[in-house]
């Protein structure tokens, strides 16, 4: 049966959580057990998929098809372990839940209350698959006090209750604020946020500190008196140059150690960590650079395409290059000829999003890419923006356009050789949809098969003809209009298993153009680097050279 650790957050927001939760999995894994981390969001959408990136960040997306916290996706980077539906929930999900029981006459006439039905519901969840694995890691979304969650930590307090003494622990990550005019690290906002915390119930097992600088012993031992926990369990997490060395630095801390001291595990198994060392090493002892533009719309925060920030960083690790990304407003040349915002990058890509803003922009990249033989990997909405380039340039479409952006603006415009899909298989079943649907779920969502072309770039780059990636979106390339555009040298060289959805197009007389259906990002790792952001790299590497 697992053990419980539930990590909580106090001060304020965005310090770390879900990176603090992640490098504790893979510390464990490290000593050799087997570990499933899980996100309890407290706000009230079902889940993110419908949220704007500027609110939420990246959507992580599950093989099984679930809309999730970016926080998922750091999860999976530091483990390995696939997420999956039963790993991120909402209160939106829980009392959707719950109403749904209710009108269904499960409660057999009871008072709805959120103790003990909403409560209940929370621990039903927390225990999803708990005789899997070694180690259960909970993470509760946003800070102590805020109302929204109040429910989760009350369920969290009842399901330690519930288990048998020594099974479930608390960490707790705060804020020490250095003041500078006095010289101070100041630990008055972590007391006030474990006295929070201990009012209703719950009382730290280890607390985690985010400073800028280590934390001096009378700190950590004003913090260990005045919140009631053990001085080695007082961990700093300081700033770092990179993600990747985290796992490394709370080891240092002595974060797992603290964490089977507080379950009583003695002797407890030495930690391997020649895999983080490694991946260390390769952050910060790279061979050379290369540039890449992220050609997007939503720049001003990088959250929103955190995953492929990283595949990008996973990719220069496995060439021993340092990638610098640099963010590029596609609206900076919707109207405009986009040379002088493109010249001097080894490569180009154009990610995923929605709507018509900025996709003339995204258009103009792919032309710049095509044309000047750059390095070029369209994901999602960027392969459907290379497919139009290559119609109306090209194939001579001049017209040629998405359904997407016909629905957006009321009325058609475009010859649509991206249309709204309508139908397509999962598993053994067919799924419809139509335009006029619920936004949220209703996407392609998941994992799904596609066989790549014998010959081809990406059979080359993958080293096989089938393969499995993640995909959300509801637009599609137009099978129709294949043989015109193949005519032209844009191969259509991935295809669903059935042979009716476009996975995958590349220039033939190109170095590196690549357009892709589906989202790689989601599936890479700083020690196993997604095929094509490897490859993508290093063609970089290679334009880079002759620069």
């Amino acid at each position: 049966m697992a053990r419980f650790i539930f990590i909580t957050g106090g001060v304020v927001s965005s310090l770390g959580k879900g990176l603090a939760s992640a490098a504790l999995g893979a510390l464990l894994q490290a000593r050799g057990y087997s570990v499933r981390l899980r996100k309890l969001d407290p706000y009230l959408n079902v889940d993110p998929g419908t949220m704007s990136p500027f609110e939420h960040g990246e959507v992580f997306v599950t093989d099984d098809g679930a809309e999730t916290d970016l926080d998922l996706g750091h999860y999976e980077r530091f483990t390995g372990v696939p997420a999956r539906k039963t790993d991120s929930i909402s209160s939106g999900r829980i009392y959707t839940n719950v109403l749904e029981k209710e009108r269904r006459g499960d409660y057999l006439g009871k008072t709805i209350q959120v103790i003990p039905h909403v409560t209940n519901e929370i621990k039903d969840f927390i225990s999803i698959g708990e005789d899997e694995v070694d180690f259960m890691l909970c993470e509760i979304g946003g800070t102590v006090g805020d109302i929204e969650g109040l429910p989760f930590f009350e369920a969290i307090r009842q399901f330690s209750q519930d288990k048998p003494r020594g099974q479930c622990i608390f960490m707790h990550l705060t804020l020490l604020p250095y003041i500078k005019a006095s010289g101070e690290l100041k630990t008055k906002p972590t007391q006030h946020s474990v006295k929070e915390l201990r009012s209703i119930g719950l009382a730290p097992d280890i607390l985690v500190c985010r400073s800028e600088g280590p934390i001096p012993v009378k700190e950590r031992e004003k913090l260990a008196l005045f919140c009631n926990v053990r001085a080695d369990s007082v961990i700093a997490a300081q700033d770092l140059k990179s993600i990747y060395e985290a796992p490394l630095a709370y080891h240092r801390e002595g974060l797992d150690q603290a964490v089977l001291d507080a379950f009583g595990i003695a002797p407890a198994p030495r930690p391997t960590l020649d895999t983080w060392e490694d991946v260390a090493d390769r952050i910060y002892n790279p061979e050379g650079e290369v540039k890449v533009a992220i050609v997007g719309k939503y720049t001003q925060l990088e959250d929103a395409y955190k995953s492929i920030a990283e595949a990008l960083t996973h990719g220069g690790m496995a060439n021993r290059v340092k990638v610098r990304i640099e963010w590029v407003d596609a609206e900076l040349f919707d109207k405009e000829d986009a040379t002088p915002y493109l010249q001097g990058f080894h490569a180009i890509l154009v990610p995923g999003g929605f709507g018509e803003r900025g996709t003339e922009g995204k258009i103009k990249a792919a032309q710049y890419a095509r044309e000047h033989k750059v390095p070029y990997l369209g994901i999602c909405l960027g392969m459907q923006m290379a497919v139009i380039e290559a119609a109306r340039n090209v194939a001579g479409i001049e017209e040629a356009g998405s359904e997407e952006f016909d629905h957006e603006a009321g009325k058609k415009r475009f010859e649509p050789v991206v249309y709204h899909l309508k139908e397509w298989v999962q598993g053994n079943h067919k799924v419809s949809r139509s335009a006029d649907d619920d936004k949220g779920g209703t996407m392609r969502l998941g994992a799904y098969d596609a066989s790549l072309a014998d010959g081809s770039k990406v059979a080359e780059v993958y080293g096989s003809t089938s393969i499995e990636e993640r995909h959300r979106h509801r637009y599609e390339v137009d099978i129709k209009y294949r043989e015109k555009l193949e005519a032209c040298g844009l191969k259509f060289t991935g295809m669903s298993p059935d042979g009716r959805l476009p996975e995958i197009v590349e220039w033939s007389d190109h170095p590196w153009f690549i357009g892709v259906q589906f989202h790689p990002e989601l599936k890479s790792k700083p020690f196993d680097p997604h095929p094509l952001f490897k490859d993508f790299v290093r063609a970089a590497k290679e334009t880079s050279r002759l620069v």
